[in-house]
């Protein structure tokens, strides 16, 4: 039987314009579905209503950017702020309990990190009836599933065979928004995504997102986690680097933008997506990160 064709999606946050760094990883994942004749799907994820609110219009400005540098999607823009009864009744149908702890109170019972993500040690798993009542009276719970101390391996393009612990991590924050965690992975399932482009800095967390994928009747993506875009001092690119955004780089045309991220990843300087999906190599293999140095990109 025919493989079915990869299915992608880009999903980027409006509360900011996209930087050089979010492109480049747009550009990443669209080769890489083009390449194998996919589909290449738009999901804004506007789920923090108050950092949306706050950066008015980004959500134009980050899908007209990706339209000038010709990273056309398929089919119509999914947000995740008019699906919330999908993730409603995905926490509704999974193993969960309350949690009344701190991020101090988290910090302070577990192990230092090595990602930069500290592993929920369970703390509120065991509370009694009596317990959960008496601490409503003071604080919001958040809902975190109960993994049973799961561990789960992810698939890697680049970075191979992946394993992981699951901890009990949230699925509603206690002002009651429903968790990344939990938002991707039901859009994922229910948008059909069976690769997922994106950066580095995410391959962490994919373990315990493509378990949830599974215990919401899905099957885990393929991943492909691209090296970020940082700065000098070795640090990820952001706004404070200077001109990172299309908007801080009114000299540049889209041509000359998109050569550059396309010879970052080791494609050379492609001025249209044509010309950059012409110059994959065989194998895919363009995953290492870039530089960000005062006039353009560089590898490193």
């Amino acid at each position: 039987m025919e493989a079915m064709p990869l299915v992608d999606r880009y999903a980027p946050s409006p509360t900011a314009d996209l930087h050089l760094g979010n492109l480049r990883t747009a550009l990443a994942g669209w080769l890489l579905t083009r390449a194998a004749g996919g589909r290449w799907l738009m999901r804004v994820e506007d789920l923090d209503e108050a950092r949306v609110r706050a950066a008015s219009g980004a959500e134009a400005r980050n899908l007209a950017d990706l339209e000038r540098l010709g990273l056309h999607w398929d089919g119509d823009v999914v947000r995740q702020s008019e699906r919330l009864d999908l993730y409603r009744d995905a926490v509704a149908s999974l193993p969960t309990y309350e949690c009344f702890c701190t991020r101090r109170e988290i910090a302070e019972a577990a192990s230092a990190p090595h990602d930069g993500y500290r592993a929920y040690p369970g703390t509120c798993r065991s509370l009694t009836a009596a317990e959960r009542e008496e601490r409503r009276a003071t604080r919001p719970p958040a809902i975190r599933v109960d993994s049973g101390g799961a561990t789960f391996a992810v698939d890697d393009v680049h970075a191979g065979r992946v394993a992981g612990l699951v901890d009990d991590f949230v699925l509603v924050r206690g002002d009651g928004a429903f968790a990344y965690n939990l938002a991707v992975v039901v859009d994922d399932v229910e948008m059909g995504v069976d690769h997922i482009t994106r950066g580095d800095d995410l391959l962490s967390s994919a373990p315990r997102q493509a378990w949830l994928t599974q215990q919401l009747g899905g099957s885990p993506a393929t991943y492909a986690h691209i090296g970020l875009v940082v700065n000098e001092e070795g640090q990820r690119l952001a706004k404070r680097d200077g001109a990172v955004t299309l908007a801080d780089l009114p000299h540049l045309s889209p041509g000359d933008v998109l050569a550059q991220l396309s010879d970052s990843l080791g494609l050379g300087p492609a001025r249209t997506t044509e010309e950059a999906l012409a110059a994959m190599p065989g194998d895919q293999r363009f995953f290492s990160g870039a530089v960000w140095r005062e006039g353009g990109l560089a590898q490193p």
